[in-house]
C-alpha cells in the first residue's frame, strides 16, 4: 500500500465536467455519474484550492452526431486533427444540460475553466484542444499561482479525466486521479485503455487523500 498523501498548499483539486449532461437523465449520461457529487463537495474542503471545469460547446458543434448528415452518435469521423467519436448534443452554451450538477456544492471554487468553445476543434482536455496544440490557457495559470501537484476528479475518467490528468505531465505537473471521484463511460474498453494510459503516463489512481494540511 502506499504511504499517505499529505496535502500541500501547492497543490490543486481540478474538478471535471460535473455537469447536468453527464449525470443521469442527462443527453450523454455516465453511468452513475451522479455519485461523484457528494465526493467532489467532500474533497473541496480538503484542499486550499479547487478548479472547475465547464464543458461549454456552441451549438452545432463538430463534435456532435447531428453536425453530420448519416452519422450517429459514437460513431467516429475524421475531423481536421484526425478521429473524433461523435457525441449526442451536450452541454450547449447555456443549456441547463450544460449547467453543474445543482447538489455541487463547491462556493470556495477559484476558478472555472470553459473548454470546448471552439465549433470546430472538441476539447476532453482541460489544457489542451483535442488537436492537441491549441492552449486552454491552464497551464499557464497554475505555474503562475505556483501549483506542482494536480489531483484530478469527475466525468468522465476514461475522456475528460484521463487526458487532462496526461497532459498535467506533459505540462510539467506531477498528477494524480482520485479514482472513487470519478466514474467512466466504458466506450469500447474505453476504461481499460485509459488506466493503461495513466500508468504510461505516470499518473497515480489513488484513494481520496484524507491527510491534513501540512
Amino acid at each position: 500500500m502506499s504511504a499517505a498523501i499529505i496535502l500541500q498548499p501547492t497543490d490543486a483539486l481540478i474538478l471535471v465536467d460535473i455537469q447536468n449532461d453527464f449525470c443521469p437523465g442527462g443527453a450523454l449520461a455516465v453511468p452513475r455519474g451522479h455519485e461523484v457529487v457528494p465526493i467532489a463537495n467532500r474533497m473541496a474542503r480538503q484542499f486550499t484550492t479547487t478548479i472547475l471545469t465547464q464543458d461549454w460547446h456552441p451549438p452545432a458543434h463538430k463534435s456532435f452526431a447531428s453536425a453530420h448528415p448519416g452519422k450517429a452518435p459514437f460513431e467516429s469521423t475524421e475531423l481536421a486533427y484526425g478521429q473524433q467519436v461523435l457525441w449526442p448534443d451536450h452541454c450547449v452554451q447555456g443549456s441547463t444540460g450544460a449547467d453543474f450538477h445543482p447538489d455541487l456544492d463547491v462556493p470556495m471554487a477559484e476558478l472555472i475553466l470553459r473548454k470546448g468553445i471552439h465549433p470546430d476543434i472538441d476539447s476532453y482536455s482541460a489544457f489542451f484542444e483535442n488537436d492537441r496544440v491549441t492552449p486552454t490557457g491552464l497551464a499557464g495559470y497554475l505555474r503562475e499561482r505556483g501549483f506542482t501537484r494536480l489531483f484530478f476528479a469527475g466525468l468522465a475518467l476514461d475522456f475528460c479525466a484521463t487526458f487532462s490528468a496526461e497532459d498535467a505531465v506533459r505540462c510539467g505537473f506531477t498528477a494524480f486521479v482520485i479514482e472513487e471521484g470519478c466514474r467512466a463511460i466504458d466506450l469500447n474498453g474505453s476504461l481499460t485503455a485509459a488506466k493503461e494510459r495513466l500508468m504510461a503516463a505516470g499518473v497515480q489512481l489513488i484513494a481520496p487523500p484524507t491527510s491534513a494540511m501540512a
